[in-house]
């Protein structure tokens, strides 16, 4: 296998947690190799989420005069991001070609597998054939979900512990960057070619995904690989259920951003009820939230250097249900540019922070032996409400109204808000002020092998 260092050589010791970052050392790790890759990997990952379950989709079917209802439970479709824990293990034991590792190998491999699928779901026709769509859309979604899990796997193994709060905000970064894409260019785009040209060009956007598969290097392998098919599938799980609090942490990771998914997969109809066109949409919408969402995500990271993840969950969670109350506004106001700008503006701007904390808090949870299936577990939780609570949204804000749906979201905060205060104790918040730094390992965590 190869073990040369990803691009810039990751730390492989664990960090001094009395040490603070200098000013340069922020710098160097800021424009460093290792979040060049993570934020290149983000984007990879959050392409393709719209154009096979999102807003692109969405806007695609309602134009085809899908009714609401059906556009709400089409978010059935990403049920491979909810349940890709199930295969994770294999891309844990195998590594599928030769010379390349197993990350390496796995990712390459499914973004050519992936990049195949949103090109064939752009040739299908929900006006003839929504069942087809439908096939389409759900291999689109399986195949981006498992490289959802190389990616992880390989952020985790490749960042050292106190890189992964700053690692996050780059993926996240990238990430959104992606879905900006997908969302505010594919929309942008549908007002003037068909929707089978835009998933065509989707595809296309990513193939710098597949150059950064290429140009970086395998991360280096601390604590082994899993030797059989046993190890691989029951092991990561003895461990991680083992842990102290282990079912409350699931529990937070399932609830702590429901709200604020659960009222993103209603935005496109929503702005669409208002009057906005697709254009308006694509570049205020999306596009003037550009800068909120990088400047979100670099905040985030960076405030977790001082913060500490317990104290940064805290205060970014508070700020992104707070986030959602512009589009209470906006459904107040009704077709009003300024206030459409306002709304997305702060929900990018919040959503990007609390996420940050959200990435890095589960992705330092895993082991590195297991680290795509743990990852994959906390991940595919992250996903429920996208996917099955998201189904009903539809039928929720037909009978609540816009202003009561985006209300019921940010009610909707409030249980993982409080799940969190019951992690105080191992999340040791008064040390994490005291030292400047972000003591992640719950307590009762094995040390890496």
């Amino acid at each position: 296998m190869d073990n040369k260092p990803v691009i810039s050589a990751p730390c492989q010791t664990p960090p001094d947690p009395t040490a603070r970052h200098s000013r340069p050392d922020l710098l160097r790790l800021i424009l460093s190799g290792r979040m060049l890759t993570a934020l290149l990997m983000g984007f990879s990952s959050g392409l393709p989420l719209l154009l096979a379950t999102g807003s692109v989709l969405q806007a695609w079917l309602k134009e085809a005069g899908v009714d609401l209802g059906t556009i709400g439970l089409f978010a059935l479709v990403g049920l491979p991001y909810t349940l890709k824990f199930l295969w994770a293990p294999l891309l844990d034991r195998f590594a599928p070609i030769s010379g390349m590792g197993r990350r390496r190998g796995w990712l390459l491999l499914i973004q050519l597998t992936l990049i195949a699928a949103i090109a064939g779901l752009g040739l299908t026709d929900p006006e003839q054939s929504l069942p087809l769509v439908t096939l389409a859309a759900f291999l689109a979604a399986f195949f981006s979900a498992s490289q959802d899990i190389v990616i992880d796997a390989y952020r985790r193994e490749s960042l050292a512990d106190d890189e992964q709060g700053l690692g996050a905000s780059f993926y996240v970064n990238g990430y959104r960057i992606g879905l900006l894409l997908a969302s505010g260019g594919g929309l942008i785009l549908a007002d003037f070619i068909p929707f089978q040209a835009v998933y065509a060009i989707m595809a296309a956007a990513m193939i710098p995904g597949l150059m950064t598969t290429w140009l970086c290097s395998e991360p280096p392998v601390v604590a082994g690989a899993p030797r059989t098919l046993r190890e691989a599938v029951v092991e990561p799980f003895i461990e991680y259920f083992a842990r102290q609090d282990a079912l409350l942490i699931l529990l937070f990771v399932l609830l702590y951003k429901v709200g604020e998914m659960m009222a993103s997969q209603m935005t496109t109809p929503f702005y669409l009820d208002l009057g906005f066109t697709k254009t308006e949409i694509g570049a205020v919408v999306k596009l003037f939230g550009f800068w909120a969402t990088v400047i979100g995500g670099l905040l985030g990271g960076l405030l977790m250097l001082r913060l500490g993840v317990y104290r940064a969950l805290w205060l970014f969670g508070v700020l992104q249900a707070a986030g959602l109350s512009g589009f209470v506004i906006l459904a107040q106001l009704g077709h009003n540019l300024p206030g459409l700008a306002l709304a997305i503006t702060s929900e990018n701007l919040f959503s990007g922070m609390a996420t940050t904390a959200y990435v890095a808090f589960m992705a330092t949870l895993t082991h590195r032996k297991f680290t795509a299936t743990q990852y994959a577990l906390l991940s595919s939780l992250m996903g429920i409400p996208r996917v099955i609570l998201n189904a009903p949204t539809g039928y929720l804000a037909t009978a609540l109204g816009w202003e009561g749906f985006f209300l019921f979201c940010m009610a909707a905060t409030l249980p993982g808000l409080w799940l969190l205060t019951r992690f105080r104790a191992w999340m040791m918040p008064e040390r994490e002020a005291s030292v400047g730094l972000t003591p992640l390992i719950p307590a009762k965590r094995p040390v890496d092998d």
